[in-house]
């Protein structure tokens, strides 16, 4: 197939495009470097059936000969981080939702197969106000609660939330063949640490032998998916009927403490890290907010297509530990 990838240098964009590659398919990578790195592509950009743009998805014009193109759309370009987030809020707004717009609408004229990554943010503090027990994990379904419009925090999720709401729009009222998923802790190699996403950036410093620093009490619960998996299982929902006009969790189950993790990392890192807290405020200023659980309930995912979890948490750690190292030679 003909296949376009926007967000195509970020993390999971490029695994994608290297699987894709690698089972035959002519690849069309669009990205404005934002948040992605043409690094990422590096082992593929002569390909010869792999073609990049260093372009924004937000300019409708440039993106709708490589939408009629394409056989499929993976619409995976967005900021990312909760740091890029914070420092960024107006572009998080406005590229989020001028992304969305172009995208959907040239996937409609041309009929096209299109993905549309979400993220697990949507669900905002969703399980530390109903279900404080933490017995649960949460269902496409269930409600949404987030903090005041006034928290940039929540600006990206809400964002999210409105590609969702189009894409469902388009789908009903003009039968468009789209795909919501909902990303939870994505991790493995390529993942920059320079958002402040927690595995790299935990990682990153403990090749180093610097502190691991972690952000309030460290009991905070998570979950986290290699992205080998995250990508088998957008590709198996591309590939099934039964997937169009739904939004599927795309995550883990199994769940781990920020202090835990942070142990774990350094132990498989051999390395002589300290371990220390610092405030949500001293990282971010003051009113930033969190949420102590966000895991996924994935029965829906796989009673729509054939899809297990190959990756266990150690799995995602060294080869994580394997990336950094090879990016620092004089790692500990």
């Amino acid at each position: 197939m003909n296949i376009l990838v926007t967000g195509g240098a970020g993390f999971i964009g490029s695994n994608l495009v290297e699987g894709l590659l690698a089972d035959g398919h002519s690849v069309r990578t669009l990205d404005n470097l934002s948040t992605g790195r043409r690094e990422n592509l590096a082992p593929f950009e002569r390909h010869a059936q792999h073609t990049f743009y260093h372009h924004t998805v937000t300019d409708k014009a440039f993106l709708e000969p490589h939408v009629a193109w394409a056989d499929q759309v993976y619409h995976l370009a967005a900021p990312v981080g909760v740091k890029y987030i914070m420092q960024n809020p107006v572009l998080t707004v406005l590229d989020n939702i001028r992304g969305i717009d172009a995208v959907l609408e040239l996937a409609h004229k041309y009929a096209k197969r299109t993905l549309v990554a979400s993220t697990s943010e949507v669900y905002g503090k969703s399980l530390d106000l109903l279900d404080p027990e933490r017995t649960r994990k949460l269902k496409e379904d269930d409600f949404r609660i987030e903090g005041s419009t006034q928290n940039h925090r929540w600006a990206y999720a809400n964002t999210k939330a409105l590609d969702e709401f189009l894409s469902f729009a388009y789908y009903k009222e003009h039968g468009t063949p789209v795909v919501v998923v909902r990303f939870f802790n994505t991790v493995g190699p390529r993942q920059s640490s320079e958002y402040g996403m927690v595995i790299p950036t935990f990682v990153s410093k403990a090749v180093r032998g610097e502190d691991v620093v972690i952000y309030g009490t460290g009991e905070q619960l998570r979950s986290f998916l290699h992205v080998d998996d995250a990508i088998r299982a957008i590709r198996l929902l591309m590939g099934t009927d039964a997937a169009l006009g739904q939004v599927f969790n795309v995550g883990n189950p199994f769940e781990i403490t920020i202090n835990a993790l942070a142990q774990r990392v350094v132990t498989l890192a051999e390395s002589r890290s300290a371990i220390r807290h610092i405030s949500y405020e001293a990282a971010y200023g003051s009113g930033f907010e969190d949420m102590n659980r966000r895991t996924a309930d994935i029965g829906k995912l796989q009673a729509t297509v054939p899809f297990e979890i190959e990756h266990d948490l150690d799995s995602i750690l060294r080869d994580t530990i394997a990336y950094y190292r090879a990016l620092t030679p004089a790692a500990v």
